[in-house]
């Protein structure tokens, strides 16, 4: 990466460091609080790609080579469903898992926003940016499966014990856990396509890496002999 490519990326990062932080604490200004907020796929999606926004600006600004691939498309795969999720199922009124909206403040709406659509098109951007390219593969689509699952796991049993469930797909007490196993079903192969359509973006983004050719080996002739002596 060049100077100014690692410059870009450092700014670039640091713009998603900042949006995370701005979009947690403008929505805490709301009712809900940090540790209220902190259930929600939402925060946990933009805290991790917060962090690794930080920790790859710290690793360009020190030279070092970029954080591994793999990682870097999990987080990636995050945030984008945070925003796909957000706006194509929970604030989309034709979703049956659609979200009453409330009433926000000017603050909470742009927290709101940041969080669930301006922080995952950055994240988007840096990947395609400046991600090295062609290290994906198709294996690690169902790899990235192992967090959404956790998480899954993390609000069953958080509803048993709060009877509350941070989003109307994982409410076992409404759709029961039939209709939720349906919906995670559905949800996982959704997500899996997804990480597949990275992988091939990936590979797609690779064709068009130039590298530098070699320097041309230029052939040597021997030096003639001195004149007045055979060779």
């Amino acid at each position: 990466m060049s100077l100014r490519r690692r410059r870009l990326a450092v700014a670039f990062r640091l713009t998603i460091v900042i949006g995370v932080l701005a979009g947690i604490v403008l929505t805490a200004l709301g009712p809900a609080t940090v540790t209220g907020l902190l259930p929600y796929f939402t925060i946990q999606s933009n805290l991790a790609v917060g962090l690794f926004a930080g920790y790859a600006a710290w690793q360009a600004a020190r030279r070092r080579p970029e954080p591994p691939s793999a990682l870097k498309g999990a987080v990636t795969l995050y945030i984008t469903i945070t925003g796909v999720v957000y706006h194509l199922v929970l604030a989309n009124p034709a979703s049956p898992f659609a979200m009453t909206q409330p009433d926000r403040t000017p603050g909470e709406a742009v927290g709101n926003q940041l969080l669930h659509t301006v922080v995952p098109l950055l994240a988007v951007a840096d990947w395609t940016l400046f991600d090295p390219r062609g290290r994906l593969r198709p294996r690690y689509a169902l790899w990235w499966l192992a967090f959404p699952l956790a998480y899954l796991g993390f609000a069953l049993v958080r509803g048993l014990v709060v009877h509350r469930y941070p989003y109307p797909f994982v409410d076992a007490g409404q759709l029961g856990y039939d209709g939720v196993t349906v919906s995670a079903v559905f949800f996982a192969v959704a997500f899996w396509l997804l990480g597949l359509l990275f992988v091939g973006v990936d590979r797609a983004l690779s064709r068009w890496v130039t590298h530098p050719p070699a320097d041309p080996v230029t052939p040597t002739r021997p030096t003639p002999p001195p004149a007045g002596r055979s060779a």
